[in-house]
């Protein structure tokens, strides 16, 4: 069995993305993630990658989709006004069906905001991270483990249906150190080819032209179809949650990412003084697991979504209860984490509500 070794978990992250085969990284620094950029700049030589750090955010990405175009697995980081610079450049490779990996370590917003950590990107994440009709796929870590544990996951689905994927953690868990067991090197070389990649072809199949410009609005309209059905596929195949203590819960708290781990203390301390209080945690926030909530909502009588933000995910919470149940929300912002006393105040005043 491998051994667990202690990491922070922004450079966990980048040791995950060169053990699934990434090569090349392109970057700017911002606090919180740029330990992540730093851990890059020193490794990817040593494993004969490439590491460069662009004059923007702006420059990176579009070197990500030059990289990407190649068919060669390539990442970029940031912390949330940087994914803000980024996002133009995410919609070209969304609209040219280009995967790669982005990770958004959040900080508090809006503006410069500050450097502690925040969850005020989800809308952004899940409904705007770039012009048109696109979405990506968003999955949200609560620890250092899973944040290793997802980056080849969104390498793999991202290769699997073209598509751009992030991991949308936040400075909490890019700054905390946690034990972790870093997945087997893969090779690049021993990556699945790609034949759509525009790699050279010495004369022996069709140029591939990779490409976002289509000025018959109905060659548009049907490659935008086209992709929204490979969406569907998604949000049918790779909906990911987790679930505690909810087989009998009353109370359905639902939280992801750093708030997850604040509320699942409360829960279990709900649990303690005789309130039947569950934790619904999405590990995939777009596609968002609707078919959970909406199977919690047939047996529990309200639910409590849980952020670190003015109240975003809170929205597809009650999307998917679709009216069955009350939905409460409770949020601390700017960068302030909340404890597990004030999610568990919020469970006990909703438990009376209930009654």
């Amino acid at each position: 069995m491998a051994e667990k070794v202690l990491m922070k978990g922004n450079e966990a992250l980048a040791e995950a993305a060169i053990s699934a085969g990434c090569r090349h990284f392109f970057g700017y620094p911002i606090t919180p993630q740029t330990e992540l950029a730093a851990y890059m700049a020193k490794t990817m030589p040593k494993v004969g990658g490439v590491y460069l750090q662009a004059e923007s955010e702006v420059a990176a990405i579009n070197m990500v989709l030059g990289a990407a175009s190649t068919g060669k697995r390539v990442m970029t980081s940031s912390s949330s006004p940087g994914i803000s610079l980024k996002s133009e450049g995410i919609s070209y490779m969304a609209g040219s069906d280009l995967p790669a990996l982005i990770v958004n370590v959040q900080r508090g917003g809006p503006g410069l905001g500050g450097i502690q950590p925040g969850q005020a990107d989800y809308a952004q994440a899940t409904r705007g991270v770039g012009h048109g009709d696109a979405r990506i796929l968003v999955f949200s870590p609560a620890t250092v483990q899973e944040m290793v544990d997802l980056v080849t996951t969104a390498f793999e689905l991202g290769d699997k249906y073209r598509i751009p994927a992030m991991i949308l953690a936040d400075g909490m868990l890019g700054q905390m150190m946690e034990p972790v067991i870093l997945p087997e090197k893969q090779d690049p070389a021993s990556l699945p080819k790609k034949d759509w990649a525009a790699a050279g072809h010495e004369g022996k199949r069709k140029k591939n032209i990779i490409n976002s410009l289509y000025l018959d609005p109905y060659l548009l309209e049907k490659t935008i179809v086209e992709r929204q059905s490979r969406y569907k596929a998604i949000k049918a195949a790779h909906q990911m949650s987790e679930e505690v203590y909810t087989e009998d819960a009353d109370i359905i708290v639902v939280a992801y990412g750093a708030s997850a781990r604040v509320s699942r203390s409360a829960v279990v301390q709900a649990r303690a003084e005789g309130i039947k209080a569950g934790l619904l945690r999405p590990v995939t926030v777009w596609p968002y697991p609707d078919d959970a909530v909406k199977k919690l909502a047939d047996s529990a009588k309200a639910f409590l979504a849980v952020e670190m933000s003015a109240g975003q995910m809170v929205d597809d919470v009650r999307l998917a209860v679709n009216g069955k149940r009350p939905v409460k929300f409770f949020g601390r912002t700017g960068g302030v984490i909340p404890t597990p006393n004030e999610v568990l105040e919020q469970i006990r005043a909703l438990a009376k509500e209930v009654q």
